[in-house]
């Protein structure tokens, strides 16, 4: 599989950050990087990085069915998560999720016919204190209300989104 020089260097980095034999170490943020270039997990990820830690592509596998911030199939260029954990619930996260999946017209886990936004509910952003909490791929967006989450699409929409990470 080819990555960019960008991300070999990273990898190599990864790979030699952790002690002898611990290589397996570097799967999640391995995972993590290569996704954010292509865009999901494939099989042909997952078996390169499996290769690459020492370790089955069965065990990549588990990996990957253990975090939610994993994804096999293609997420759109932003991926939008709505927190609906209690903090944010109680104080209109279901609410928000819910106009945001008609806002968009798709559901969880799911991307615009364009391929420019997707849809996730997620449970805690560690952003209590802040609810209703959403993230657009790295950026955090606390106290969101319906008004402000389609400002944020519009955005998104129009190529003006600033992306803060």
């Amino acid at each position: 599989m080819t990555f960019s020089p960008a991300l070999e260097e990273r990898f190599a980095k990864l790979l030699t950050s952790y002690p002898p034999g611990r290589q397996r170490s570097a799967v999640v943020p391995m995972l993590l990087y290569a996704q954010d270039e292509i865009g999901h997990v494939s099989q042909e990820l997952v078996e390169e990085v499996a290769c690459r830690c020492g370790v089955t592509p069965l065990q990549v596998d588990e990996v990957i069915g253990y975090y939610s911030m994993l994804h096999r199939k293609p997420l759109g260029k932003y991926h939008v998560q709505v927190c609906t954990n209690i903090s944010c619930q109680v104080v209109g996260g279901e609410d928000l999720y819910g106009h945001a999946a008609r806002t968009l017209g798709i559901g969880n886990k799911q991307v615009t016919p364009d391929g420019l936004i997707s849809l996730e509910e997620v449970e805690c952003m560690g952003a209590c204190s802040w609810a209703p909490a959403i993230q657009i791929n790295y950026d955090f967006h606390h106290f969101v209300t319906r008004e402000r989450f389609d400002q944020l699409i519009q955005a998104l929409r129009d190529g003006t989104y600033q992306e803060t990470a």
